[in-house]
């Protein structure tokens, strides 16, 4: 799957979540073209034409242009006779019989990726409420996209990684460490199994190659290992992790009780000698 790809899965899923939330009966988006000025409207839901479908939408032309321009969101109460946007527009959307349009921009470090819009089939005010959850909406396709270019980052450093049969100098090997704790904490928020199964064979790249451990951990349980290897404590492992520092201690006890180890530097040290850790 293309990172094209996997953002309109996003972009999909969050238009059924922003119709589920609102009851708003139509809402459509998509992704800035690569090395273009335009969103092109690739997903639609609720929509009882095709007119929108595909549609290029450029920066400062419509309501999506507009909200692209500005980097925030925009709305109006009548879309054909608004003042506020220009009406290069007006046919598909008149086709699709929407009068009431908001747009929610996808921002992630900076930069517009994207377009989320919230339409309704009658002339109203949509409300705090409405735009409240649209841009909530918004915010968990950037969290999603920002997670896959770290992963997409963190490959690429990885795959450049010295092998682990030939230990780097003690600072560089600090950084493999350093970046196998950080792909291992970011696994468990992706909702891409190709991606997530990507990141994981990056991981396995900084590992010692072993064919048959001598002890086996739980996901989590090297998870959390793969943290306190980095050197950050419970507490920052947790928040990173997404787990309770109860939930933390309690899977470090059960990775101690399988290699054998009293203390967390003993297991760290153990994990190490069985191939599981950098």
């Amino acid at each position: 799957m293309t990172a094209d790809a996997g953002g309109a899965v996003e972009i999909r899923n969050a238009l059924v979540r922003l119709r589920r939330t609102t009851g708003l009966p139509v809402a459509f988006g998509g992704l800035v073209e690569p090395g273009r000025r335009h969103v092109r409207i690739s997903e639609l839901s609720g929509a009882a034409t095709s007119a929108l479908s595909g549609l290029p939408v450029s920066s400062g032309n419509g309501l999506g242009g507009r909200a692209v321009a500005l980097a925030r969101p925009c709305a109006v109460t009548d879309y054909s006779s608004s003042r506020q946007i220009s009406h290069e527009y007006d046919v598909p959307v008149a086709a699709e019989g929407l009068r009431s349009v908001l747009a929610v921009p996808v921002v992630v470090r900076r930069r517009v990726r994207g377009v989320l819009y919230g339409a309704l089939r009658t002339a109203q005010p949509l409300g705090d409420r409405t735009l409240d959850a649209a841009m909530e909406a918004a915010r968990d396709v950037e969290q999603t996209l920002v997670v896959r270019e770290e992963v997409r980052e963190l490959v690429a450093a990885a795959a450049g990684a010295p092998p682990a049969a030939e230990p780097p100098p003690s600072a560089a090997w600090e950084q493999v460490r350093e970046a196998h704790a950080a792909l291992r904490a970011l696994a468990p928020r992706l909702a891409d199994p190709v991606l997530r199964e990507e990141l994981l064979d990056a991981c396995a790249l900084l590992t010692p190659e072993t064919s048959r451990p001598e002890v086996r951990l739980a996901p989590r349980e090297l998870d959390v290992l793969a943290c306190l290897a980095a050197g950050v404590t419970n507490a920052v492992a947790s928040e990173r992790l997404g787990l309770r520092p109860e939930t933390v201690k309690s899977y470090l006890r059960s990775a101690m009780r399988k290699l054998g180890a009293h203390t967390r530097g003993e297991a760290v040290a153990a994990a190490r000698r069985a191939g599981l850790l950098p």
